[in-house]
């Protein structure tokens, strides 16, 4: 079963990175009407709780860039940045990367305990690694979905 997870956990990555090469750098930055961030802050989200979910909750370190916090942790918005945020290739290279990190690390560790149980913003409480790292699966393709919601909103503008 844990391969079974683990190629879900694929498969779900490939699809973001096939939608982050679809999708034109230059209209990344724009909010629609109706929208609250833009398609870089999507993007660069999706890594960052990715990261927060299977190694920060475990007290390991998490190897993306410090800045992705600033940029793209939760309740952050694009309006409020006072720097540049990372432009796509980095972003592509980031969940590209974690994804391999990613599948070394977890394999053989779903059923342990967090250190601390961890509640996210949406009040949904995970235990242990495994209940936290499928639920980035939820979280990977609701954003990936506004991704494509934006987009069509741009171009159909």
């Amino acid at each position: 079963m844990e391969q079974t997870i683990i190629h879900h956990m694929e498969t779900v990555r490939r699809i973001t990175l096939q939608t982050i090469k679809k999708i034109p750098e230059e209209i990344s930055d724009i909010i629609p009407k109706g929208f609250n961030n833009n398609i870089r802050w999507n993007f660069g989200h999706i890594a960052f709780v990715q990261e927060k979910l299977v190694f920060g909750l475990l007290g390991e370190e998490m190897n993306i860039p410090k800045d992705y916090e600033q940029f793209f942790g939760a309740g952050t918005k694009p309006v409020e940045w006072e720097e540049i945020p990372p432009p796509f290739a980095d972003i592509a290279e980031v969940l590209t990367e974690q994804k391999t990190r990613i599948k070394d690390f977890i394999q053989g560790r779903f059923h342990e305990k967090l250190p601390t149980p961890f509640t996210n913003r949406g009040g949904i409480t995970f235990y242990t690694v495994g209940e936290a790292f499928l639920f980035s699966f939820y979280h990977e393709a609701l954003h990936t979905e506004t991704i494509q919601r934006l987009n069509r909103s741009i171009i159909s503008t």
